[in-house]
């Protein structure tokens, strides 16, 4: 019986330790980890988190068994190098394609984006020399007539994402998940460049800028989806006096991720036009998104976006106020600027308290077409 004892605990000892040697090796390994600086150590666990979400039936979740923990799937997605991705895109889009290869390449995106050419000023493929040329086509005059009627418009073909009143200094990016007004317009530019009376210091951002007494604060959220006319143009009659660029990260704008990433619009690059309407505060923002780094401002030649290096939370400002000048006056519908691919648009704005929004969330909407009435 002794014998048969001995015989039975032999293999079963060393299955043990054979079993309990990886974990050990595991354990020792991630102590290393846990003594790496911060960039190292998501270097390094980067490339095990991707394995962990992608390969099937948990294959790697016996790691968290031994301390191991994957990064979130949000972290893991901010960790992308979406700047220099978009760099890499943009410098693709430049390139000349060949007159023969002009035609089945657009067609391919044509057919994957839904992109209507009848509506373009020139609807021969062969045209256009690149990606950047096609993704920027103009179009026929007659095929996005501007309202009239209502003061404002909207700035570009897209989307609607979300409206209505700011409240709380918190505006929504999509139902349910907001994002501080604050962090995305960034510090209250000088009342010197503004032409609005100076509001108390113990008031809200929210309330600093409303210039009326009686007036509300609005916001528009317009998502441009890579099919979309490229282009923006100014929403109402407005003098733009105060650009504001932020650096930033370039991840998707997509509505999915919207819904995932809190404050995303604070997190991507974007410019800032601040300036003032008969009614008083009036902002329109174009933010970046992934391959969209290039944001183009037809009036701003000083406005350079996608820069290589950046200081995080940083920002740059320019003034349109000088000596001889009040501003830049931009007349409803006239062209003001455009992406390089899809993106988004927030427009934040004062007016009296029975504006109203002719919108519903999620409805497509043309560039031209009212926003809202009084």
């Amino acid at each position: 019986t002794m014998c048969q004892s001995n015989t039975l605990q032999g293999p079963e000892l060393h299955t043990g330790k054979w079993l309990q040697f990886p974990q050990l090796a595991l354990r020792r390994r991630l102590g290393q980890l846990s003594c790496m600086s911060r960039p190292a150590l998501k270097l390094r666990s980067w490339p095990l988190t991707i394995l962990y979400y992608l390969l099937p039936f948990g294959a790697l979740k016996p790691l968290t068994r031994v301390g191991w923990r994957p990064m979130s799937r949000v972290a893991l997605y901010k960790s992308v190098p979406t700047r220099l991705l978009s760099r890499a895109w943009g410098r693709l889009n430049q390139v000349e394609l060949p007159t023969w290869l002009r035609k089945p390449v657009y067609s391919l995106y044509i057919w994957t984006f839904g992109v209507n050419m009848k509506e373009a000023a020139v609807e021969d493929l062969h045209h256009y020399r690149n990606l950047s040329e096609f993704f920027r086509r103009k179009l026929k005059p007659q095929v996005r007539p501007v309202c009239c009627v209502h003061s404002v418009i909207s700035p570009s073909d897209g989307k609607i994402l979300n409206f209505g009143q700011v409240k709380n200094c918190e505006v929504e990016q999509v139902k349910g998940v907001t994002y501080s007004l604050e962090s995305f317009l960034g510090p209250r530019i000088s009342t010197e460049e503004m032409h609005f009376s100076q509001a108390p210091p113990g008031n809200s951002f929210q309330q600093q800028l409303v210039t009326k007494e009686g007036n509300e604060l609005y916001h528009c959220v317009i998502y441009l989806a890579p099919g979309d006319y490229h282009c923006f143009h100014s929403p109402t009659d407005w003098t733009v006096s105060h650009r504001r660029h932020f650096p930033g990260s370039l991840m998707s704008v997509n509505p999915g991720v919207a819904r995932w990433i809190k404050e995303l619009f604070c997190h991507n690059e974007r410019v800032v036009l601040t300036g003032d309407w008969k009614h008083g505060f009036f902002s329109l923002t174009a933010v970046g998104a992934t391959n969209v780094g290039s944001i183009r401002i037809y009036f701003d030649q000083d406005l350079h976006t996608n820069s290589p290096s950046y200081s995080k939370g940083s920002y740059n400002d320019f003034s349109f106020i000088s000596n001889n000048k009040e501003g830049i006056p931009m007349r409803k519908g006239e062209h003001l600027g455009e992406f390089n691919l899809g993106s988004t648009i927030v427009l934040i704005f004062e007016a009296p308290k029975d504006f109203k929004f002719n919108l519903k969330a999620g409805q497509k909407i043309r560039f031209g077409e009212a926003l809202g009435s009084l």
